[in-house]
């Protein structure tokens, strides 16, 4: 699955980031690029894109660079599973579910916000359609 590389372009098109963005999740130790071109350019796989895809997703929700990192720290660690220990395992599955639970509590959150906003635009449209008639005498 990560024998084919991407350089940082394609990896952008994908992710739908922009190239100053990854450089900047490099640079902050979120991605970092599975290897190097001989010339030097970037190289990712299928799983540095997934990384971002996760930094993607959890960016708009207001998680912080940290949570990202331990968030992408801990199902690294599971993924690797063979050195995890069971007491391991469980503290590190309890640390993804709390940033589902997050992630569940701010999406509800967003839907609140959604709403307030749906209604405060249907009441001016609704005011619009009061005093339009009266602009227009």
């Amino acid at each position: 699955m990560d024998s084919k590389h991407m350089q940082i372009g394609e990896v952008a098109a994908r992710t739908e980031l922009s190239l100053r963005t990854i450089r900047h999740y490099e640079e902050t130790g979120l991605v970092v690029p599975s290897a190097r071109s001989q010339g030097g350019f970037r190289l990712y796989t299928e799983t540095d894109v997934a990384r971002l895809l996760v930094i993607r997703r959890m960016k708009p929700l207001g998680f912080t660079l940290d949570q990202m990192r331990d968030l992408l720290e801990a199902t690294d660690r599971l993924d690797t599973g063979g050195d995890v220990d069971t007491d391991e395992r469980e503290a590190l599955l309890d640390r993804v579910r709390e940033y589902e639970q997050a992630a569940a509590q701010k999406i509800e959150d967003l839907r609140v916000q959604l709403t307030r906003a749906e209604d405060f635009a249907f009441t001016l449209r609704a005011r619009l359609e009061q005093i339009a008639p009266a602009v227009g005498s």
